[in-house]
């Protein structure tokens, strides 16, 4: 069954990905060679009658692509030029390549609203619900109704950002803006208290739960999506910083071995923890595909603006040539994440 919600899972994401592509590249009249699936060799693939895109499913669920006329290097004269990707402003050029991303998000926000209506939503404002006695918080005088405002000086819209900022310490002494119950603003210092779990890998605690009250409604859910969606965009943007300055390790990251782990537990806690972690994984498809690098969809939008502002188009081979390394780069560290998740399962 893991494996099942495993391909479903990515498959959605995937899907809606390379579908936002595909509907502003037929929109604005490209012409669509194929629409595929997965990576690798074909499993499934058709063709509607008299049409032109190719509908295609790939044995790899770990990716897929929309490959459009006017996108390779090699000029395709059977295509009339009106209907080749160059041929499009500047304003088309950058929908079609944003759309991907662009319906990552709309999807994490439509499947988070769907969970709220049907099981309630937890508040993800980062509200203390317990504070345990035994630990840093407690000592440090932070108490249950306490709203965490910062942490070292980055602002803290959601839980998930606070727990972020305190792994990312490392240990290292926090200093933690509250606004208490009574409206009063205090700030406190704390060291998070290092922990082992019986695999020996460590984590970092300081004592305080999230208030989680449930709330139900449209309105209440669709605060929740809003708010949510707003929330896990944010943590990716904290996260991606935390990577450069070196408050997340690259070891740290997990690939397809990881995300299969977390789908199998998420599955086994139920429906709503599952679309959460859809959600969750599509706004992480879509921030990463934005991502100004070369072969991500970021790194054509840098070449696009690149192209605006010199007034004449880069290269078609120099950008193959640069994009083609930025696969292969990302290529070698997808082997070096997925390495270290299959070490972490022993």
């Amino acid at each position: 069954m893991t494996i099942i919600w495993f391909i479903l899972v990515l498959g959605a994401i995937i899907l809606v990905h390379e579908f936002g592509h595909f509907i502003f590249a037929k929109m604005f009249g490209v012409y669509v060679y194929e629409f595929s699936i997965g990576m690798g060799p074909r499993i499934f693939c058709f063709k509607k009658k008299n049409g032109e895109t190719e509908y295609s499913i790939r044995c790899i669920p770990l990716g897929g692509y929309v490959r459009l006329s006017g996108e390779e290097v090699e000029d395709d004269e059977k295509i009339p030029k009106d209907k080749k990707l160059y041929s499009k402003n500047f304003i088309q050029k950058f929908l079609i390549m944003s759309a991907g991303a662009g319906f990552n998000f709309i999807f994490a926000f439509v499947m988070l609203f769907i969970s709220a209506l049907i099981f309630g939503s937890s508040s993800i404002t980062p509200i203390v619900g317990s504070v345990s006695s035994d630990y840093p918080s407690y000592e440090a005088g932070i108490e249950d109704g306490d709203r965490i405002i910062s942490i070292n000086g980055d602002k803290t819209a959601s839980w998930n950002e606070v727990q972020l900022l305190i792994q990312s310490s490392k240990g290292k002494e926090l200093e933690i803006k509250l606004e208490k119950k009574n409206g009063n603003i205090q700030t406190v210092k704390l060291t998070p208290k290092e922990q082992k779990d019986e695999d020996g890998n460590i984590s970092y605690a300081v004592g305080i739960t999230i208030s989680n009250k449930k709330e139900k409604g449209f309105i209440k859910s669709l605060q929740y999506a809003i708010t949510t969606t707003g929330a896990l965009f944010k943590l990716m943007l904290t996260t991606l910083k935390s990577l450069f300055t070196g408050g997340v390790a690259v070891k740290e990251l997990s690939g397809p071995v990881g995300i299969f782990s977390v789908v199998g537990d998420q599955a086994k806690a139920g429906i709503q923890s599952l679309m959460y972690l859809v959600a969750f994984l599509s706004i992480n498809v879509g921030v990463i595909n934005l991502v100004p690098f070369p072969a991500f969809d970021g790194g054509r939008i840098l070449f696009l603006i690149i192209e605006k502002i010199k007034g004449s188009p880069v290269d078609p081979k120099i950008e193959n040539t640069i994009h083609n390394i930025g696969f292969f780069l990302l290529l070698a560290l997808m082997i070096y994440v997925t390495f270290n998740d299959i070490l972490r399962l022993f």
